[in-house]
C-alpha cells in the first residue's frame, strides 16, 4: 500500500473544528441581525453533526480491563489522550494536568483516561511505546508511564529503559525484555497509529474528550470547561 492510500479520507478531528467554527459563525451572524435569508449551506445539517458525533464516540474502547486506561468503563466523558513518551508536552500534561483531572474527575466516576500509543519522535519513541506496553502486560503500564513522563529526559538508552521498569515495579524483568519482542505488541501500536491518523492526529499530545478535540497541552481550565460541558449533556 502506497503513503497515499494510506492518508486519511476524512480526518475527523479537523471536521469537528470546521463544524465549530461554522457554528460559531452562524450564531454570530444572528447575533449581529441575521435575518431568515440563510441558505442550509450556512451551517452544518443537524444529521450531519449527529453522524458525526457518533463516529467519535465510535472511537471509545470502554474496556473494563484495558491496562492502557483509568476510570470507570461507564464514565460519561472518556478523554483519549494520542501521545508520545519522548514528547515534552505530553510529559507536561502527564505530570501537570492529568494529576489534577484524576483527582477531581476520575476518582468520582465522571471521566474515563484512555491512553493511544503514537511514537512519532523516532525509534526510541517505538521503544519506549514497547516497553510501556510490555509492563502493562505485568499491570504496571501506568507506573511505567510515570516514571518516563516524571524523567521527561530526551534520550532513553537500553540501561535508562531497565531502570524505568525496575522503577515502575515491574516484578519479571526477564519477561517484560521477552513481552517488548513480541510481534503483538508492535501490531498494538501501530494500530493506535492508524487509529490517530484516521482521526487526523498528526503531532502529540492530541486529545478527543467525547466529540471535542484538544490540541497540545493546554492549560487545566479548558480541559475542566470541557469535560463539565460534556458531563452536562448526561
Amino acid at each position: 500500500m502506497s503513503s497515499e492510500d494510506r492518508r486519511p479520507s476524512t480526518p475527523l478531528l479537523w471536521i469537528t473544528v470546521a463544524l465549530t467554527v461554522a457554528v460559531i459563525a452562524v450564531l454570530a451572524w444572528k447575533t449581529a441581525g441575521g435575518r431568515s435569508t440563510e441558505t442550509a449551506t450556512t451551517r452544518p445539517s443537524p444529521t450531519a453533526t449527529s453522524d458525526l458525533a457518533a463516529k467519535l464516540l465510535s472511537y471509545q474502547r470502554r474496556q473494563p480491563d484495558d491496562p492502557l486506561a483509568i476510570g470507570r468503563a461507564d464514565a460519561p466523558v472518556v478523554l483519549i489522550a494520542y501521545a508520545d513518551f519522548r514528547c515534552p508536552h505530553c510529559a507536561r500534561f502527564a505530570t501537570e494536568t492529568a494529576p489534577r483531572l484524576i483527582e477531581r474527575y476520575v476518582t468520582s466516576g465522571v471521566l474515563r483516561i484512555e491512553w493511544r500509543d503514537f511514537p512519532v519522535l523516532g525509534e526510541e519513541s517505538m521503544e519506549l511505546a514497547k516497553a510501556a506496553r510490555a509492563a502493562a502486560r505485568q499491570g504496571k503500564f501506568w507506573e511505567f508511564h510515570d516514571a518516563v513522563d516524571a524523567a521527561q529526559e530526551p534520550s532513553f538508552s537500553e540501561e535508562r529503559i531497565q531502570e524505568m521498569a525496575r522503577q515502575a515495579g515491574v516484578p519479571d524483568l526477564a519477561r517484560f525484555n521477552a513481552d517488548r519482542a513480541d510481534p503483538d505488541v508492535e501490531r498494538a501500536i501501530q494500530a493506535d497509529m492508524a487509529e490517530g491518523r484516521k482521526l487526523g492526529v498528526f503531532s502529540t499530545p492530541t486529545f478527543l474528550i467525547n466529540t471535542q478535540p484538544v490540541l497540545g497541552a493546554q492549560p487545566l481550565e479548558r480541559f475542566a470547561a470541557i469535560i463539565e460541558a460534556e458531563r452536562a449533556k448526561g
